[in-house]
């Protein structure tokens, strides 16, 4: 199918995504899996049931055909076929009449949002039982009710996927994003959305300095399955990481900070924010609450790894429930989020440790055009880049071979120059095109 731009083919792929009954396992899972494979080369990986990955064990797959709830006069109240969101996620089978007295432990709603139907869910314990509007709850009269679902658990796997972009280096920038929650919009499709798209922006990149590692797997214990096996390797190569999650909405970039609060990453987002290149705000790292960054940030681990998100989880009505559709979302949110962290991922690749080539003493500026023969009034000007002011210019060349060090990343030296590391930009092509200046190379302490 052609599309005459991203927002359109981001708009098509939600389409077909958003109907899918996704959890933690099974078949909506790996048909969520297959399609993204459409939009980027995905390697798929299994995982069998009642496998240990550390203090966790992968459970059963979790099938489901069909699921309803009647009423005394057999109405129906609740239809997993219209809105898989009726079904307790991870329900057990049940095919019985009950009064409602009985059905009422079954029935989960939400009183402060009265008309959504909530996101609820049973994975480790075994239950049934159907979700409602609270005002649908309010209308059951006594009676007897059929509830039926017709749904199954089986040895199987746990599904994940990754693909690998390759750069220049093996030092490596992780994107992750969840996909298991059934038919919400900025609490599940956003992300994986933005991060597919993503990858074919990068993909079209002439120059990737990191490799760029995308993983898709259900939450929590998906991306613990994941690190039980690549956890090592990311250990020992991993620069920089992101979990996407509710990339959309109408406001700035939200981003939690690494555990080590002080990470590349973490450095950044915040200098972007700062220097207004980005709008968006910052959170502290914590453990309570949040999604996959818990586990890649888990003192056993501790990797460089934040959280972007936009209309954050819990801040908004549609959070978990019926209401977080495409129209509370809005795709051109996610197109926006894309560009973004594009932008992000650009500052990194820009940021690094630069070496001055003529380090003893300063460089003759005006031997390679950077500076005016005569020192006069009037005569302090030089037009290598029109971007910036001549003398702000001259300022940061003399800063930025000043700290060209070994010892200061760029984006050190853009705090020094009072600018963001892409009003640089320029000046280090022009320095590395003169020979004046090396890199950007990934580690501190690297020799002349």
């Amino acid at each position: 199918m052609e599309y005459h731009n991203e927002i359109e083919a981001m708009d098509y792929l939600f389409d077909r995504l958003f109907p899918i009954c996704r959890s933690i396992t099974g078949p909506g899972l790996r048909e969520t899996l297959d399609i993204l494979g459409e939009y980027l080369p995905l390697e798929q990986f299994g995982v069998k049931t009642g496998t240990r990955v550390f203090d966790w064990e992968i459970p059963k797959e979790w099938h489901i055909r069909n699921a309803w709830l009647k009423g005394p006069n057999g109405e129906i109240i609740a239809d997993f076929k219209k809105n898989n969101l009726h079904v307790v996620n991870y329900s057990a089978p049940v095919n019985r009449k009950i009064e409602l007295e009985e059905l009422k432990n079954h029935l989960f709603t939400d009183p402060n949002l009265p008309d959504a139907i909530p996101y609820v869910t049973s994975y480790y314990k075994e239950r049934w039982g159907f979700c409602l509007s609270h005002n649908e709850y309010l209308k059951l009269s006594p009676g007897e009710y059929h509830v039926f679902i017709d749904s199954e658990f089986i040895n199987g796997e746990l599904n994940y996927s990754q693909t690998i972009l390759p750069g220049q280096t093996d030092r490596e920038i992780l994107i992750s994003s969840y996909v298991c929650h059934p038919s919400m919009a900025n609490n599940e499709l956003s992300g994986p959305i933005v991060a597919a798209f993503l990858y074919n922006r990068l993909a079209k990149w002439k120059k990737r300095r990191f490799t760029y590692r995308f993983v898709f797997a259900p939450e929590t214990i998906g991306s613990i399955t994941y690190l039980n096996r690549f956890g090592e390797h990311l250990i020992d190569k991993l620069h920089s990481g992101l979990v996407f999650t509710c990339l959309g909405g109408q406001t700035g970039l939200n981003y939690k900070l690494s555990r080590r609060q002080n990470s590349s990453i973490d450095n950044m987002v915040n200098h972007l924010f700062k220097t207004g290149v980005l709008k968006g705000t910052l959170r502290p790292f914590t453990p309570i609450g949040g999604s996959d960054e818990r586990q890649y940030c888990s003192p056993g681990f501790n990797l460089p790894v934040g959280q972007i998100a936009r209309m954050v989880y819990g801040s908004y009505p549609g959070y978990h429930n019926s209401l977080d559709d495409k129209d509370t979302m809005t795709i051109k949110s996610l197109y926006q989020s894309v560009n973004e962290i594009e932008l992000i991922l650009r500052g990194l690749e820009l940021d690094g440790i630069y070496i001055n080539q003529s380090p003893y003493g300063e460089v003759k500026l005006d031997r390679h055009g950077l500076y005016p023969d005569i020192n006069a009034p009037g005569a302090r000007k030089h037009s290598t880049n029109q971007v910036m002011d001549q003398r702000k210019q001259l300022n940061c060349i003399l800063t930025l071979l000043n700290f060209a060090d070994g010892e200061h990343t760029l984006l050190e030296i853009a705090k020094k120059c009072n600018c963001s590391v892409f009003d640089l930009k320029d000046i280090i092509d022009l320095l590395i095109n003169k020979g004046l200046i090396k890199g950007p190379f990934i580690e501190k302490g690297v020799g002349f």
